[in-house]
């Protein structure tokens, strides 16, 4: 019975999708796009899904660590977050973000993380296209086998929308995220066993204006 429900349910969102898009190309022959299409107190809300790459990752000392990103699979990682923008005028927004993250190592183990922090930008307008240059800054919790820890993060990305209509856009985002591993041993820091990793994240994007 599960398995039937499963294309059903499917093309009920499937309909409703298409009705939306309906919806709203109605609405676009009334709306004009101009410079400033934003406004004090406007909002987004956005869903991002995509992959993630390890790219380099150094010690307290700015030294290779041996081993890394090798020690990771061949195979990318995956990603899906949230984020809530308000506009503050027409260009530059502000607002919060939270996500998860999953990399695969060489020994089929996972590492998993879940940032949450907060955001900031400047989106570009060009017709029916939008750019935001975005950064975050917050707290993330990273878990590998029976190990967990609690650390910063900071990311900086750029992004391309296309306006679809007045409710609704589509992107694609490019972003570079530092998670830094500070170390302690007997309460002490030791700074020679820091891991720096800085992860590349290539997703899409929906999202919903009001």
């Amino acid at each position: 019975m599960r398995k039937s429900r499963v294309p059903v349910l499917l093309s009920v969102v499937f309909w409703l999708s298409f009705q939306a898009a309906s919806l709203g190309a109605q609405e676009w022959d009334d709306w004009d796009f101009h410079a400033d299409l934003y406004a004090r107190g406007d909002q987004t809300f956005t869903i991002t899904v995509g992959t993630v790459f390890p790219t380099v990752f150094l010690d307290g000392n700015g030294n290779r660590v041996e081993g890394l990103p090798g020690n990771f699979s061949p195979l990318v990682g995956g990603t899906i977050s949230l984020a809530y923008n308000h506009f503050l005028g027409a260009n530059l927004f502000v607002g919060g973000e939270g996500g998860f993250s999953f990399h695969y190592t060489v020994g089929r183990n996972t590492l998993f993380i879940v940032p949450v922090g907060l955001r900031a930008g400047w989106q570009f307008v060009l017709g029916s296209f939008e750019f935001p240059i975005s950064a975050a800054f917050g707290v993330a919790r990273h878990g590998y086998m029976n190990t967990s820890h609690w650390g910063m993060f900071m990311r900086g990305g750029v992004s391309a929308f296309y306006r679809f209509s007045p409710g609704w856009s589509f992107g694609l985002n490019a972003d570079w995220s530092w998670f830094p591993q500070r170390t302690r041993e007997d309460g002490d820091r030791t700074p020679g066993r820091d891991v720096h990793g800085h992860i590349l994240g290539l997703t899409l994007s929906a999202r919903y204006h009001f």
